[in-house]
């Protein structure tokens, strides 16, 4: 096959889960044969037009404006008006929230190019819920429309997206991580320094996240447990208010910040935890979790629809914001209490050759019926 890929973001021009998923997916689409580009958006202009890395091929285009943490690009909407539609045998976008997959929308509806959209979450973590309910419900539902096929990864997120009104054949194919690599056994990461119990969150330091939800719970956590420690990893904007919020709380001194950690090196960092935390306000099904639970540690994250019934196997939910109840159960985890079939359930149901695999024949499907 011959797939554009068309993601607003990309690993490792930025790190995060759903920028990796691009990456890996498309490397390895390419390692099985199928011819892969990438069309992207970037705000550096040291990063080249045009790229050849891991076997497929990277085209980027500056931002011309930002919109609620939406990046437009005039020159993407341009190449993607102009392409001839048989370029391509499919295009695959990432992410009904982005302008880009809007025009990837509006390409299918102009041409018999098939579409495939992954939903990686149905809500921002850059603007209110209003607003997405609102754009869901309109422009989002419409982009959807256009698809060929919309990728879920839950039963629960494709009932939702059902009860926007889309009207598309939807495909639930679980998300997954690399198993061989995030395993229990090997070394731990020299990152981590501490005798102690430690806490570990992992992701962008972003409203979103609530990372200061994690920093509250270390407080209480440490009542009870003196000795508790949190290890944030990850880069945001948030940094320099939870190192104030730390302060206030009196428990600066037992938050570290690691930054940005290459992915290469997080099963060490994994390694490294008594606990994982999470406590966003919205997701999608996050690669953290698998990652974590893969690697034998605890999960205690926010009551989400489409992972609560994930993370009853290696840990527990509890709603977003209540820091009281995340420290609780955090405290349960570093006790030993709590489910301990998190990684067989990871390795058993969200392995990413099989995430690969199943996306693919889906994607020769829909070429085949063009």
């Amino acid at each position: 096959m011959r797939i554009l890929r068309v993601a607003q973001k990309m690993y490792p021009d930025i790190p995060g889960g759903g920028t990796y998923h691009v990456h890996a997916m498309s490397r390895d689409q390419a390692a099985m044969g199928h011819d892969v580009t990438v069309l992207t958006v970037t705000a550096d202009s040291e990063l080249p037009h045009v790229e050849e890395r891991d076997g497929y091929t990277v085209v980027r285009y500056p931002s011309t404006l930002s919109l609620i943490g939406n990046d437009i690009s005039a020159g993407l909407a341009r190449h993607l008006a102009d392409i001839d539609p048989s370029e391509f045998d499919v295009v695959h976008a990432h992410s009904h929230l982005y302008f880009s997959t809007n025009l990837a929308a509006v390409k299918r509806r102009f041409s018999n190019l098939p579409l495939a959209i992954t939903n990686h979450g149905l809500y921002s973590q850059n603007a209110p819920e209003w607003v997405f309910d609102a754009y869901l419900r309109s422009a989002g539902r419409w982009t959807f429309n256009r698809a060929d096929v919309v990728f879920c990864y839950t039963d629960t997120d494709r009932d939702r997206v059902r009860d926007l009104g889309v009207r598309s054949r939807i495909e639930v194919v679980p998300n997954g991580i690399d198993t061989g690599r995030f395993t229990p056994d090997g070394p731990e990461s020299d990152l981590i320094d501490h005798d102690g119990p430690v806490v570990l969150f992992v992701g962008r330091l972003v409203e979103g996240k609530r990372p200061e939800t994690a920093v509250r719970a270390l407080a209480t956590l440490r009542k009870t447990r003196s000795d508790a420690t949190l290890y944030l990893c990850g880069e945001g904007p948030l940094e320099d208010g939870l190192l104030s919020l730390a302060e206030e709380l009196g428990v600066r001194d037992a938050v570290t910040f690691v930054g940005q950690v290459p992915y290469e090196e997080m099963p060490a960092v994994y390694r490294g935890a008594d606990a994982f935390v999470l406590p966003s306000r919205a997701e999608g099904v996050p690669r953290t979790i698998m990652e974590a639970m893969a690697t034998g540690v605890p999960v205690v994250s926010s009551d989400l629809p489409q992972v609560r019934e994930l993370v009853s196997s290696g840990g527990y939910t509890v709603d977003v914001g209540a820091h009281e109840a995340f420290a609780e159960r955090l405290g349960r985890c570093l006790d030993g209490d709590y489910p301990g079939e998190g990684r067989e359930r990871i390795v058993g149901e969200h392995s990413w050759r099989d995430t690969v695999a199943r996306t693919t024949a889906v994607l020769e499907r829909i070429c085949e019926s063009r």
